[in-house]
């Protein structure tokens, strides 16, 4: 099990942008179980008023995928198969969103690699609560570049 400091050092978000609490499980080179504690605290809720019907309470979908890729994203860094460097969405394929993924929930991250392209990773899995399918990725592809072709240095070489 990687526990959330961990979690910090694979992947240089900062809040509220970290989507991954804790990893369950990693097979290097294959696959990966990470969770993401839903709750009604985080900062997408707080602007809807108190009145807010418990229909739109519904975790936002780009959220929950986006927690996918970032599970997907620890597995390429502890498979050690691609530079280090920026990870990026190069695209995504069949992506299918099941049910809403309302507060209260663990979500369940599970991803796959299916095939190492040089400086891309190929990915698919799915994301549940309690068992159920909440969304299904059919394909997920991450490329990886080196910060400094993302982010040249200033006139001042920083």
């Amino acid at each position: 099990m990687i526990e959330l400091d961990e979690v910090r050092r694979l992947l240089p978000r900062r809040r509220p942008m970290l989507l991954v609490d804790r990893v369950l499980e990693v097979v290097p080179g294959e696959r990966i179980v990470a969770t993401k504690a839903v709750t009604c605290n985080e900062p997408w809720y707080t602007r809807l008023p108190d009145s807010t019907p418990a229909e739109r309470l519904g975790y936002p979908s780009a959220l929950v995928i986006e927690s996918w890729g970032q599970a997907a994203g620890i597995l390429s860094r502890l498979s050690g198969e691609l530079p280090e460097g920026v990870m990026l969405l190069a695209a995504m394929n069949d992506v299918l969103m099941h049910r809403t993924v309302m507060p209260g929930v663990l979500l369940e991250h599970r991803a796959r690699i299916v095939r190492s392209l040089g400086d891309h990773l190929i990915f698919e899995g799915e994301s549940v609560v309690d068992g159920d399918t909440m969304v299904s990725i059919g394909q997920m592809v991450m490329a990886f570049r080196p910060a400094s072709a993302l982010f040249p240095p200033d006139r001042d070489g920083r």
